[in-house]
């Protein structure tokens, strides 16, 4: 989208970081302002990522103003909310190519621009890395500095208080700057609150705190009387002490809309030593009234029309399998009043809403603590009820070592409803399911289950939260193939697979929704499909079958290669001495890039001609 000057006369002088340093303080407004309109139109344009980005406009002016980026580190967390920094940062022409292929990736990459210092999807990562790129600062000597911009929802993660309790032991020269948008902008963020953050954090105050400090340093009660006396002062006006006892000199809440104000706080902040804190409040979506209205709903957006108001309708091919889930969840609940929920803050992404209304008391959303979810789980089963964890593929990695060390060593009843499996599209490669089949699979007394359409998942939900013992349904990103959806429950025999289609001579062992892909190139090869079902436990009986009746093995799988489903089937069979060529398809060993899913799947070759093309090839045909 080629910039008009007309429209953003000031947002036209202010390509790169360098450019903005140079415009005068007194037209940031302005800028901001431009910078709102443009995010506006080219997101609805595009789709993708866009209220976060709107809260964040005036923080990102003043940062990269203040700082002297990119030798000084900026680290976005997550990168919802780093679209107006990708504007600033060169790529403001390309904005409308986000989140598509070959386009801008959607979040901060560092192969995209040096402006972006840590690659991220993922949350609560970047006060730990902006720890480790201070400690190396200090060791380089060259004056750098490091900013790390986290969201309230980020914050949330142990992880983020790891290693501000880290750092504040440390003592490491760097920023934490809070990015809050839950709270309302309220009295305690007016002129009194920005003229005593600038205080605060302004030479007068920091002198006599730190030459009170050493002046009092052989008087210990003394001492302990004055850091009371100053949490005292300052927690009449700030609430953050948490922040202080971690080691933080905390400064704020302050006004994330007046980016003037924010320029001058944040630069009495960039010469301060030791650990500083900033506490930032936004509004989401700010400058658009519907975004402001339903933040979540305008959180990421189709393309749409400003003027409107409102998103367009998604056009449903069907029931996501993301509803399947959420519809059990609440026919479930009313069978078995033992059954719990749990979510780490993806109510909405996993099919939740529903359950957490009908079900309060039984729904708890976690926040982003993907480790504490897990786990939570291992206590509820402990206390006799049937905790079910919804979460993720990509998020479950978080928690590997709790569905190891508190699920699966007691062999504990708690199901995993794993969303996203396999290739989610536009969100690349932090977020692409790739990996899950491959690490529970060598996991003991776990059961999992690939259904291939909707009905399937939810008869394997069944199975899962029926048995005893640790379970995952794994599903992908959308919706499924039509199937007409039983409302009866029945257990699936745990192990057993279903052949779909006989033919001669190829057998392709599906596992998961590729089964449309699977049949429409055994339509073309009069090749075998069997629905394995079960990654864990394989059907071993169904495989000696094949075996036995074909003279080629086919897997196919929406995970990758390397330990996949493939690889047990393979496993299975040079422990029982059968020799048999057989073709593993899934996804390869490398880190899958957006795209859509339909363009990732032809691009990979696990779509319907995609696999027939490769059994013709391992066929020398």
């Amino acid at each position: 989208m080629t910039l008009d000057i007309s429209k953003y006369p000031t947002l036209a002088l202010a390509d790169m970081p360098d450019e903005l340093r140079t415009l005068p303080r007194d037209v940031l407004p302005k800028l901001c302002d431009e910078l709102r309109t443009y995010l506006l139109n080219s997101v609805s344009h595009s789709s993708g990522h866009f209220a976060s980005g709107l809260g964040a406009i005036e923080l990102t002016v003043a940062l990269h103003c203040v700082y002297n980026t990119p030798f000084d580190h900026l680290i976005w967390d997550v990168g919802h909310q780093a679209y107006p920094h990708k504007i600033l940062t060169g790529r403001r022409e390309r904005l409308t190519t986000i989140r598509q292929k070959d386009g801008l990736h959607p979040f901060p990459w560092r192969e995209e621009s040096e402006y972006d210092v840590l690659s991220v999807g993922h949350s609560s990562t970047s006060i730990s890395a902006a720890l480790g790129l201070a400690i190396a600062a200090a060791k380089e000597g060259r004056d750098r500095k490091v900013v790390s911009v986290i969201g309230d929802g980020a914050i949330t993660a142990g992880m983020a208080f790891e290693a501000m309790n880290h750092a504040g032991d440390v003592h490491a020269d760097m920023l934490v700057i809070l990015n809050d948008n839950e709270m309302s902008i309220s009295e305690n963020v007016g002129a009194l609150n920005n003229h005593l953050a600038q205080l605060l954090s302004g030479n007068f105050y920091t002198s006599i705190r730190e030459g009170g400090k050493k002046v009092l340093s052989g008087a210990p009660p003394i001492k302990e009387l004055v850091r009371r006396a100053e949490e005292h002062l300052k927690g009449m006006v700030v609430p953050g002490t948490l922040f202080e006892e971690l080691g933080f000199n905390y400064i704020g809440p302050v006004d994330g809309h007046d980016v003037e104000e924010l320029v001058k706080t944040i630069k009495n902040m960039r010469n301060l030593k030791g650990p500083q804190f900033l506490h930032v409040m936004t509004k989401k979506g700010k400058g658009y009234e519907p975004a402001e209205k339903d933040p979540i709903g305008y959180h990421a957006v189709p393309k749409f029309n400003p003027a409107e108001n409102t998103l367009p309708k998604a056009k449903s091919s069907g029931p996501t399998f993301s509803k399947i889930f959420g519809d059990w969840l609440c026919d479930m609940a009313t069978e078995d009043e033992k059954l719990l929920a749990i979510t780490p803050a993806m109510r909405e992404g996993s099919g939740m809403v529903r359950f957490s209304k009908e079900f309060p008391d039984r729904y708890f959303d976690v926040a982003i603590a993907e480790q504490h979810a897990v786990t939570l789980g291992t206590g509820m089963a402990i206390g006799g009820y049937n905790p079910v964890v919804a979460i993720y593929s990509t998020f479950l990695q978080r928690g590997y070592d709790q569905l190891i060390h508190d699920v699966a060593i007691m062999d504990l009843p708690v199901m995993f409803a794993i969303d996203r499996g396999g290739l989610v599209g536009a969100d690349g490669q932090t977020h692409q399911g790739a990996f899950d089949l491959s690490f529970m699979r060598c996991i003991p007394n776990m059961v999992i289950m690939t259904p291939s359409d909707e009905n399937e998942c939810r008869q394997m939900l069944y199975t899962g939260h029926t048995h005893h013992g640790p379970s995952a349904v794994r599903y992908p990103r959308g919706t499924g193939c039509g199937a007409t959806v039983e409302k009866t429950m029945s257990a699936l025999p745990i192990g057993k697979g279903v052949v779909r289609r006989q033919g001669e001579k190829i057998a392709i062992l599906n596992f998961g929704t590729m089964m449309p892909y699977a049949l429409q190139a055994a339509e073309n090869l009069n090749a075998t499909v069997a629905d394995m079902r079960f990654v864990k436990p394989l059907d071993e009986a169904l495989i000696d079958e094949l075996v036995a009746s074909h003279d080629v093995l086919v897997t196919v799988e929406e995970n990758a290669i390397s330990g996949g489903a493939g690889s047990g089937v393979i496993e299975y069979l040079m422990k029982s001495r059968q020799i048999k060529p057989v073709l593993q398809i899934g996804l390869p060993d490398k880190f899958i890039h957006q795209g859509t899913q339909q363009e990732l799947h032809e691009e990979l070759e696990i779509d319907g001609k995609g696999i027939e093309a490769q059994i013709r090839r391992y066929l020398g045909e």
